[in-house]
């Protein structure tokens, strides 16, 4: 219950102290020189402790943005997987730098929206680690809405769960807009040539590698972090414990895959332990990207990367046949959405199977056919 006093000031005016107690809240006061704005901060201040949100807005103009991220770094970090780790914490520390020192009360859409525009227009850390710079290589929009993202993360904790805010202000300002999903996926010749590349070279594990990537459509860092505990060979499967939508997927190795791994395990001493494709000291999986670009300049391969493997994989599936619902599930896709880019070439094969068909059943009598229609055509005559 709230409470209003009065007292006279030296100079003739009037002060009016409120004082506002509720069971279970800390005394709130505040003094005004107008009774109708005291009033008026009473009203708002009971209602607000109510609703919870007088003591998450002390905390907004007490708390930086700066002190949100460095909470979150501490608390939240450690919860996510050690490979996210590095990109979460650089990904807040552009945040930390642009608008650290903003209050979380001052902090508006706005700001978010400015900085999000800097951000896109800051070139990417590939060219700024590149010998050779291209002056127009920036962030790419995938990369800005994932800075985007992670922040909101962040955000969505001090809402939920540390009641430092009303509301996620990220959730106005609108994500760039992402170009249409790349679906490059290798011709008959240029797949023969990319695999007689990588046997060629001087990386023996690069053959392997692409040969998985290719038949499982798995991405590159579920292959380069499988482990032989995972793999039985016997039943001739790879169960995948780290999987980008956190979900474990099982790998079906079968045929020239199969009999790849197999080749493998035995040249390494058959181990029951370890990193499948490791770098010479054991301690982490191998780094294969000089090779992979080495086999792909061997092969006259351009504008193609290790990810078009995947979209390669899932493009044979739908040209022999698997229906949309078998390509997600091959490739670990929760929903369609992300295999619909493959469903033209279902379609192309499913014109091709009732083409088929066809042919088949009409084959025989086409002569025949074509005599029937010339007659029925001179009788309208």
């Amino acid at each position: 219950m709230g409470t209003i006093t009065s007292r006279n000031t030296k100079d003739g005016g009037t002060r009016y102290k409120v004082v506002v107690r509720l069971k279970g809240t800390p005394t709130q006061t505040a003094t005004f020189n107008e009774l109708r704005a005291a009033k008026a901060w009473l009203v708002q201040t009971e209602a607000a402790i109510r609703e919870e949100r007088y003591f998450k807005g002390r905390e907004a103009q007490r708390k930086t943005l700066a002190d949100l991220i460095d909470d979150y770094i501490r608390l939240e970090l450690p919860k996510r997987e050690a490979a996210e780790q590095q990109k979460i914490r650089n990904c807040l520390g552009w945040w930390r730098n642009e608008l650290g020192e903003t209050t979380l009360q001052a902090l508006t859409p706005s700001m978010l929206a400015e900085a999000r525009n800097k951000l896109l227009r800051s070139p990417s850390e590939r060219n700024r680690n590149a010998k050779n710079r291209t002056e127009d290589k920036t962030k790419s929009p995938a990369t800005v809405a994932r800075y985007m993202a992670i922040l909101s993360q962040a955000f969505t904790i001090a809402v939920q769960e540390w009641e430092w805010l009303d509301s996620n202000p990220m959730r106005k300002v609108k994500k760039p807009s992402l170009p249409q999903p790349r679906a490059r996926f290798l011709s008959d010749a240029e797949r023969t040539r990319l695999l007689q590349a990588c046997k060629s070279s001087s990386c023996p594990l690069l053959y392997p590698i692409v040969v998985i990537a290719l038949s499982t459509g798995a991405r590159y860092s579920e292959i380069m972090h499988l482990t032989w505990e995972q793999v039985d060979l016997a039943r001739g499967v790879a169960r995948l414990e780290r999987t980008k939508n956190k979900e474990r997927r099982t790998l079906p190795l079968t045929h020239h895959a199969l009999e790849i791994m197999k080749e493998h395990h035995e040249i390494e001493g058959c181990p029951n332990t370890g990193w499948v494709f490791p770098r010479q000291d054991g301690l982490a999986p191998m780094e294969i990207r000089k090779h992979w670009l080495a086999a792909l300049e061997t092969a006259g391969i351009t504008d193609f990367r290790f990810h078009d493997l995947r979209h390669s994989a899932a493009s044979y599936l739908a040209m022999n046949g698997a229906s949309l619902a078998e390509i997600a599930e091959v490739l670990g896709h929760k929903t369609l959405q992300m295999v619909k880019r493959y469903a033209h070439l279902s379609d192309q094969h499913v014109s091709k199977v009732v083409e088929s068909m066809n042919r088949a059943i009409f084959d025989e009598p086409a002569n025949d056919n074509v005599a029937v229609l010339k007659h029925k055509k001179k009788a309208r005559k």
